[in-house]
This record gives structure tokens, C-alpha cells and sequence, in this order.
């Protein structure tokens, strides 16, 4: 495509963001298909989404590790999402559905005024709007990139709300053509309001001292958490070893009182012992070769000297 169109692409599409927001059916009717499919296949879990205001104009800031990051906010969030998207997008076929569905175009690598025009606009009439505060994909499952001071910017021109928010789980998330089975997890933490008293730090406050830390801590949370079939799991796994545990005492307990032996004898899982020293019985094959604990050889003796008795009355 030439680059008079995509410009004319580009420019059309700041002007629907601006001035018509998404589609009012496009926008819930592919979000409600998308829903069904990401929610089923990734087994999207999210907390904290209470933390979205539900009026007037917020800034989400998620961390950013795949192209879908936006469509997972999006099924997660009631209200209408917007955000930014790599202007070559708008040069194919998705020129005219991707600002219906919310996103308008931003040229990386240099100053786009157009790009900070359009989200500006858009909190100012009380809208949403996503902005990844890395400004780029992080592909790495356990790093996370600096984050640019773009949602510091817009937060105090327009005192819109910054709500940071984490997404695990979407990092490699393709193999060849198919999307893995993976568990992916969103959590949006409590609002951040700019402080806007015109101090020079005012930005590095926002960004690197409050929403940035904030989300760090979120994902590392999000990655080391267990998912819900692993601690099932591991909740029976210990629930178990308890009630096993348990049970060897009570049995040990039972023993102790039916036969005088020390509880101790009984405490451990072993098999038939003798009731004296609590030595285990030995097998049949056993018994060929090994020495008998001297509770049983007492046993023996004194059972062979009746015998023996027993046979010399007789005769």
C-alpha cells in the first residue's frame, strides 16, 4: 500500500476514535464471540475489576507481552476499551474494522502528536483507554520492560485515574499456527491519582514510584501464584498425608491398648511385630534365614521343652 493511503488511513481513523468512539454493534457483538473462545481456550481468571471506575475518563496500564493483551482487557472490562495500535495495521484489510473495535493507529519510534491527540480527546469526554506503559512487547515470561511516562503524561493533562493492572500467562503463546493450552490471569489493583501540584518530579512519581512498582509486584504475584486445579491438588495431597497420619496413630493407639505395647511401638506403618519389642515378624521365607528376636526364641524353646516333656511322660 502506498503511503499517501495509509496516511488517509490513519487520518480517518484518529477522526472515528475521536469523534464516534467504537461501533455500537460491531464492538459488543465480536467482543461477545471473542469471549467465548479466549475465556475457554486460556481459562482467563481476573480479580480486582472492581477497581475500573465505572464512569468518567481512566487510564488502564497493564504490562504488555502479546498482540492479544488488548483483547483479553477488553472481555474482562463492562465498559468500552481503547487503545493504541501500530499504524501498519491500519494499512491491510483491518483498516476500517480496527477503529470501530476501538484501536487508532500510533507510529513508533518517533514523536506521533496525532497519537497523543486522540487518547487525550477520548479521556476528555470520560473514556477508557489502555496504554502498555512499556510501549512495546516484553516477550520474556519473567521480565518486565521500563515503562515510558505516556499514561504519566495523559493522567495529568487530563486527571484521568491510572489504574495498573498485570496480565500473566500470554507470553509465548503460540505454537506455529495454534495458540497453547495455557491459563492466562489479569488483575487490576486500586486506582492511582495523578497528583498534578505542578512539581518537576511529578511524572517520575507517577510512573516509576507508584503504578510501575505496583504492577512489578502484581505479576511476580501472578507467576508464582498456583493455578486452582495445582493447589486443588496440593490441598488433597496434604489433606491426605494428615488423615494418614492420623489413622497410623489412631491404629498404633489400638494396638497399644490391646496388646500393653508402648504407643511408640505402633506409631510407625510397619507390618505384624512381636508385642514385646515390637520387632517385625519375619515372612515364611524370612524365617529360614533370619534370626528370630529372642521374645519368640524364649517362645520357641519353652514350646520344644513341653514337648519334649510331653513325649518322655508318654513314654
Amino acid at each position: 500500500m502506498s503511503e499517501d493511503r495509509l496516511t488517509r488511513n490513519e487520518s480517518q481513523a484518529h477522526a472515528y476514535a475521536r469523534e464516534r468512539g467504537v461501533s455500537r454493534v460491531l464492538y459488543p457483538s465480536v467482543r461477545a464471540c471473542v469471549m467465548v473462545v479466549l475465556r475457554l481456550w486460556f481459562r482467563v481468571r481476573v480479580s480486582g475489576g472492581d477497581h475500573i471506575p465505572a464512569r468518567g475518563p481512566a487510564i488502564i496500564a497493564p504490562n504488555h507481552k502479546n498482540f492479544l493483551d488488548p483483547c483479553f482487557i477488553a472481555i474482562v472490562t463492562r465498559r468500552h476499551v481503547r487503545y493504541m495500535a501500530k499504524v501498519e495495521l491500519f494499512g491491510g484489510p483491518l483498516a476500517w474494522l480496527l477503529p470501530r473495535l476501538g484501536a487508532f493507529p500510533v507510529r513508533r519510534g518517533g514523536a506521533d502528536t496525532e497519537a497523543l491527540a486522540t487518547p487525550r480527546s477520548i479521556l476528555s469526554s470520560g473514556g477508557v483507554v489502555v496504554v502498555f506503559a512499556e510501549g512495546t512487547r516484553v516477550q520474556e515470561p519473567d521480565v518486565l520492560g521500563s515503562p515510558h511516562h505516556g499514561a504519566g503524561r495523559l493522567a495529568l493533562e487530563t486527571g484521568a485515574l491510572i489504574v495498573p493492572a498485570a496480565i500473566s500467562g500470554t507470553s509465548h503463546l503460540w505454537r506455529g499456527a495454534l495458540p497453547r493450552l495455557k491459563r492466562v490471569r489479569l488483575a487490576f489493583l486500586p486506582a492511582v491519582v495523578p497528583d498534578r501540584s505542578g512539581s518537576r518530579d511529578e511524572l517520575a512519581e507517577l510512573i516509576d514510584r507508584q503504578v510501575w512498582p505496583a504492577v512489578q509486584q502484581e505479576y511476580g504475584r501472578l507467576r508464582t501464584s498456583p493455578g486452582l486445579l495445582a493447589g486443588g491438588l496440593a490441598a488433597l495431597g496434604l489433606g491426605g498425608g494428615l488423615l494418614a497420619r492420623r489413622r497410623i496413630r489412631q491404629d498404633g493407639a489400638t494396638s497399644a491398648r490391646k496388646g500393653g505395647a508402648p504407643q511408640a511401638a505402633a506409631s510407625h506403618d510397619a507390618p505384624p511385630s512381636c508385642r514385646a519389642c515390637a520387632q517385625p515378624a519375619l515372612t515364611v521365607a524370612a524365617r529360614q534365614l533370619a534370626t528370630p528376636c529372642s521374645h519368640s526364641a524364649a517362645r520357641s524353646t519353652g514350646g520344644s521343652a513341653a514337648r519334649s516333656g510331653s513325649r518322655m511322660m508318654r513314654d
